[in-house]
């Protein structure tokens, strides 16, 4: 069937059905349930801001460009080829039409099941209205998706014969009549009408082109599927002036031809896509492995997360790097926080961000503003191992910061930086929790291959990919590949669930499905599959799946000759505090290799504890007995701690040994710090004291700070914390989605606005443009009402707000006094007290109305 004889269909259709058919989208709208006016505003929550006062106003509302392109954005492929077909269909269009665009002359099964779903999404986001009989696109939807010169369609039409000749001369269109073997005519309309339907007369139009040269035809091919556009010289070729001459080939410019709509249809067989894509791609599995294997896997990776954000936070506790002057952090910065977790720098963003969404880390806000952990940060590490988990991947799946981004540019052409601006995207939490929930779709302890997942999301929303989607809408070009946006944070999304040990090997966990709250492999579940818990409730499940998998913290270490200690598992809290600040981290992996060094054992020190302590705690918690190097070197390094003393004059060095002092006066290296003596035992200092300090102990002192009352001042591991700091708040990807609540009190309003808007007034004395408020003396409204009081009628006023909105509303006045008037509002549905100022005008209601 060609396109002219579904235009003549769609004609007798609408001459057929024009008295039941709804005229506008306003009262298709009218026609539609409770359940079908919430459903579309539970599809399109922007038409919900604010609450529309009537039917008008939402259909007015839902045909705005803005809310058209974002409802568009959110359509599958499938139901975004379907629009596609009605944009490049007569309008309106009956249902067996668009068929026949979408699965072309021999149809196919597939699409013919799938196709009044597609019609049926469309009309419920009032995207398509109308009856079967006569479907319309909206007037905005088919602006973006029509084809046009400027923004090619992805079907790859062109222009009808109708819009291609509209500016040709008449002797020209004559020309191409004649050379056609159609019958002249003088009126163009009539021309052009016939060559319409040559082109989409089946049997004519295979008659035509069976006398077409062959280069001919090879021209057609590559112009059938798109573009429809090409360019040709003054004196083109003769199987290009073949086509033109009959019509085949229309200009559009001296130097530009287009295939015409419905040659290109008769080429394609009716089809208006080239592919469409009825059924979305499943996922497919890449490797199977046992579910015990993929949660042991998991639990591992989740025991070194909780290790590396642990190591990074606590790298910070005495304040971590200066913020940038625009935000975040700086490269040197972050190449140092990486070599120091042994991490790529990617790597590396992440976990900052991690530590940052969950409300770890933060800047401390003072003048010289540096990042530091948050109180936060303690309350965290007391809490067991598998509720640290779920206190980190809860706010990962609802963060909309994407450190992926982390060293791009941004729309000024300035690099993103970690823990910076700019790294927001709205669309990251919908897309986690998308790849998640596809890997529940497997088997458990099948893991999915990547570009399975990625095709599928690409099916789900092909115009959400790339960041510039208003644009891509407006070209009417479909998002793909995977460089677009939404694949790329798919991509990283399966990374990070990774590192978080969300999944184990590339297959979703147990305490994953629990944490999404999703039925359990395992028939023993903590509660009830699917049971709609709150996220709260869902991070305990998980934890609490966790728990058992995670390594047992031990409270012993095995003491080495060569000054190292080996922590055969996870250490507890207590003890894993006190050996961080004895010795250094020398190695991770199943087993933690710490070191001690003078300096080391001087932090110890420094934090309050005597060389008796240090000897009692390794002799406690080792296992073997305390080497004899390991017990020299604490006694060693607490013989000369404190020997020297640094205060503030702004600093000075006491000590008692006055040859001590002398040896450092001596030393080249104390140039920079500008000593002088002041006694025999006190030197003064032209630096701060953590200056002077750090100056001494470069030189291979062991001096201790000291108050201005003379005692050794200890220096704690977590002394320094940002004021109380509340975690990032993500960025909505456009309204929040209503409640059952919220819809229910909107579409009461929206009726009882439509009944006022649509109630039936007497005449008025003055008369007044549909559509707007009445207009009345303020002594004509006061006695208008007061009538209505008296005889217990209804009457329709008009209504301006503090805010100056205004509105049409029909009441039932009960009571006029004091400048007010009180009565039963058919609109609200409740009784209400308005002030006759605000009341620009009042009239009766006919005496068939409320």
């Amino acid at each position: 069937m060609g396109i002219g004889e579904l235009d003549r269909e769609a004609h007798v259709a609408e001459a057929s059905g024009a008295a039941a058919a709804p005229r506008t989208l306003a009262e298709a709208l009218r026609a539609r349930g409770d359940d079908g006016l919430a459903a579309l505003l539970r599809a399109r929550p922007d038409l919900l801001g604010p609450v529309p006062n009537d039917l008008t106003q939402l259909a007015t509302r839902a045909g705005t460009r803005g809310s058209v392109i974002r409802a568009i954005e959110r359509l599958d492929r499938f139901s975004l080829q379907t629009a596609e077909a009605l944009a490049v269909a007569p309008d309106p269009t009956p249902y067996s039409v668009l068929l026949a665009l979408v699965a072309g002359d021999e149809g196919e099964p597939e699409i013919e099941a799938a196709l009044p779903a597609a019609v049926a999404l469309l009309r419920e986001q009032a995207l398509v209205w109308g009856e079967d009989e006569r479907l319309r696109l909206v007037r905005t939807a088919r602006e973006l998706l029509a084809p046009s010169a400027q923004h090619p369609s992805p079907t790859g039409l062109g222009p009808t014969v109708a819009e291609a000749t509209s500016g040709m001369s008449p002797g020209r269109v004559q020309e191409i009549i004649a050379a056609a073997g159609l019958t002249s005519t003088h009126d163009p309309v009539s021309a052009v009408a016939a060559l319409t339907g040559l082109f989409t007369d089946r049997t004519r139009m295979g008659e035509l082109l069976d006398t077409a040269p062959p280069e001919a035809l090879a021209v057609l091919d590559r112009l059938v599927w798109g573009p429809p556009y090409g360019e040709v010289t003054a004196n083109p070729a003769p199987p290009v002036r073949w086509l033109r001459d009959r019509g085949l080939l229309l200009p559009v410019s001296p130097r530009t031809m287009v295939l015409p709509r419905e040659v290109a249809l008769h080429l394609r067989g009716g089809r208006a896509h080239r592919a469409p894509e009825p059924v979305p791609p499943e996922p497919v599995v890449g490797r199977d492995y046992r579910p015990q294997v993929v949660d042991s896997a998991a639990a591992g990776q989740a025991y070194v997360a909780l290790a590396t954000v642990e190591e990074l936070l606590k790298a910070w506790d005495r304040g971590g790097p200066p913020v940038l002057r625009a935000g975040g952090l700086a490269v040197r910065d972050l190449k140092r926080i990486a070599a120091a977790l042994d991490v790529s720098e990617q790597i590396a963003c992440f976990w900052l961000e991690l530590g940052y969404a969950a409300g770890l880390l933060a800047s401390d806000g003072e003048a010289d503003e540096r990042y530091a952990p948050t109180p936060a940060y303690d309350d965290w590490l007391d809490l067991p191992p598998a509720e640290r988990w779920a206190r980190l991947v809860t706010p990962w799946l609802t963060a909309t910061r994407t450190s992926g981004l982390v060293g791009g540019q941004d729309a000024k052409g300035r690099t993103l930086s970690a823990l910076g601006p700019d790294l927001d995207r709205s669309s990251a939490p919908e897309v986690r929790h998308r790849v998640l929930m596809l890997l529940a779709t497997l088997p458990p302890g099948a893991a999915a291959d990547p570009e399975s997942l990625l095709a599928r999301l690409r099916w789900e929303r092909p115009l959400r990919g790339a960041e510039g989607t208003a644009g891509a809408v407006g070209a009417g070009a479909v998002s793909g590949g995977a460089a677009d946006l939404r694949s790329r944070i798919a991509r990283w999304t399966l990374e990070e669930a990774e590192l978080l040990g969300l999944t184990g090997r590339g297959a979703l966990s147990g305490p994953a499905r629990a944490l999404l709250n999703l039925p359990l492999a395992e028939a023993a579940s903590p509660a009830e599959p699917g049971g709609g818990v709150e996220p709260a409730v869902a991070a305990t499940r998980a934890a609490t799946l966790l728990a058992p998998l995670l390594p047992e913290a031990v409270d012993h270490v095995l003491l080495q000759a060569d000054l190292t200690a080996v922590a055969p598992g996870p250490l507890r809290r207590p003890l894993a505090d006190a050996l961080g600040v004895l010795a250094d981290v020398e190695s991770k992996g199943g087993a933690t290799v710490y070191r001690f060094t003078p300096g080391s054992v001087r932090r110890a020190l420094d934090s309050g504890q005597t060389a008796t302590d240090l000897h009692e705690f390794l002799a406690k918690h080792s296992t073997t007995p305390v080497p004899q190097p390991l017990a020299y070197l604490v006694d060693d390094v607490a013989r000369r701690h404190g020997h020297l003393k640094v205060g503030a004059a702004s600093a000075y060095v006491r000590c008692d040994d006055d040859t001590v002092l002398g040896e450092i006066l001596a030393d080249r290296r104390s140039a920079p710090l500008g000593l002088r003596r002041l006694a025999p035992t006190v030197l003064a200092a032209q630096t701060d004291p953590v200056s002077l300090l750090d100056g001494l102990r470069s030189m291979g002192y062991a001096p201790a700070a000291e108050s201005a009352e003379g005692d050794v001042l200890i220096a704690r591991a977590d002394a320094y914390r940002t004021p109380a700091r509340t975690a990032p708040v993500p960025v909505p990807d456009g309204p929040p989605s209503p409640d059952d609540t919220l819809l229910g009190a909107a579409v009461k309003a929206i009726r009882a606005g439509d009944r006022a808007a649509t109630a039936v007034r007497k005449e008025p004395t003055t008369p007044t443009t549909a559509g707007t408020l009445p207009r009345t003396s303020a002594a004509e409204t006061l006695a208008t009402v007061q009538a209505a009081a008296m005889t217990g009628s209804a009457v329709w006023i008009g209504y301006v707000n503090a805010e100056g909105a205004a509105s049409q509303r029909v009441i039932a006045p009960v009571r006029v006094e004091g400048g007010f008037v009180t009565g039963y509002d058919h609109t609200a549905d409740e009784v209400r007290t308005y002030p006759l100022h605000r009341i620009t005008g009042v009239a009766e209601l006919a005496d068939d109305q409320v």
